[in-house]
């Protein structure tokens, strides 16, 4: 008998939301919320699965092919990937996965239960390939994103399989940069409204990417890569009203992440600095992209008068959750401030080092 214990963190986007899947960067990290995943060997051919903390239970032949997929089920389309990989499950398991990240909340749990998931079954199977955090983080996009033909990006399986701190570079060729392992006074407000990600994200995308497509028909040299904050008013009135917001969006979101990785690059963090980078890109997100919600809008008015220096929505939006830098000697009374405005869960983090095996057991004794 084996038994494996898998965990995985959640994580925070600092910088860059709906930037990711238009080939820009995005500036993340792994934060002390996780999910556990604990698997011990059975005398079966099936994976049972016992999901507490949403009462379900799931039972998974492990010679299933999954020819076709059900529209979400990650536990499915990662199986097939690793396959592919010669991941080949030959005994059962006995799981049980709990874990301490808001369901539904932009800090990325369903992402963290695929990282899990997929690092367990390349721990108890094997693959072919090199096992590195990149490659676990690129099965988990090739699982969630690639497989299932989703509109999302890259951003949480790199900072969650990485960890840390990370600058993605998610242009071809693809990159990304450890740029710190310590993050103080960075606190999360949860507000309990769920967020919408599929049709939010596809609705952005799809309107970018339009706009992207109509500056090219008129510029035939332009690079959104190479695009600059001073450039807007050179190509509003190419664009129809209805698209302008979400190509100023990402031009000036864009904007703040640049200016924020300098700033991460700096021997010792100003924080103030990037808290009020962090509200220019917060701006964006709800002025011209019009993700937030109003008790989002009040976690974040609260947490500002409270003597935060930043704060901002995360993920896809439409609820979910938002990421405040504060002064860490203030964390206590921003948190009581988000609690007062209505959050639903309100808690200071610390930088996690991201999805690993806290523990790997051979014949254990019944």
């Amino acid at each position: 008998m084996r038994k494996i214990i898998s965990m995985a963190p959640g994580r925070t986007c600092l910088f860059g939301d709906h930037q990711d899947y238009l080939g820009l960067p995005v500036i993340a990290c792994a934060i002390n919320r996780s999910i556990k995943l604990t698997a011990v060997q059975n005398d079966t051919q099936v994976f049972k699965l016992n999901m507490g903390d949403i009462d379900e239970v799931r039972i998974i032949d492990i010679h299933a092919d999954f020819s076709e997929l059900a529209p979400r089920d990650y536990f499915a389309s990662s199986l097939r990937v690793l396959r592919r990989h010669g991941c080949i499950p030959n005994v059962g398991y006995d799981i049980t996965i709990k874990g301490d990240i808001p369901i539904n909340s932009g800090t990325s749990s369903s992402s963290a239960l695929l990282l899990a998931w997929i690092n367990f079954l390349i721990t108890a199977y094997g693959v072919d390939d090199e096992v590195t955090p990149e490659f676990i983080a690129k099965m988990g996009y090739a699982s969630e994103v690639l497989e299932h033909g989703e509109p999302g990006g890259m951003m949480d399986h790199y900072s969650i399989g990485i960890g840390n701190i990370v600058h993605i570079n998610t242009k071809d060729p693809f990159s990304y940069t450890v740029i710190g392992t310590e993050l103080k006074g960075l606190i999360t407000g949860v507000s309990g409204v769920p967020k919408e990600t599929i049709g939010l994200i596809g609705e952005i995308k799809g309107n970018a990417l339009l706009a992207i497509g109509i500056i090219k028909q008129n510029f035939k040299d332009f690079d959104l890569n190479k695009s600059e904050i001073e450039d807007l008013d050179k190509y509003r009135n190419y664009l129809p009203d209805r698209l302008i917001p979400y190509f100023e969006a990402a031009i000036k979101n864009y904007h703040y992440t640049k200016e924020a990785l300098k700033e991460f690059q700096k021997p010792i963090l100003d924080l103030k600095k990037i808290g009020g980078l962090m509200n220019e890109h917060h701006a964006v997100l709800r002025d011209l992209l019009k993700i937030t919600v109003p008790k989002i809008d009040d976690m974040i008015t609260a947490a500002l008068k409270a003597g935060a220096y930043g704060a901002k929505i995360v993920g896809s939006g439409g609820g979910g959750s938002i990421v405040v830098i504060a002064d860490p000697e203030k964390e206590a009374q921003v948190v009581a401030a988000i609690l007062a405005a209505g959050a639903k869960e309100a808690y200071a983090v610390t930088v996690d080092p991201g999805v690993r095996i806290i523990e790997k057991q051979k014949n254990l004794k019944n």
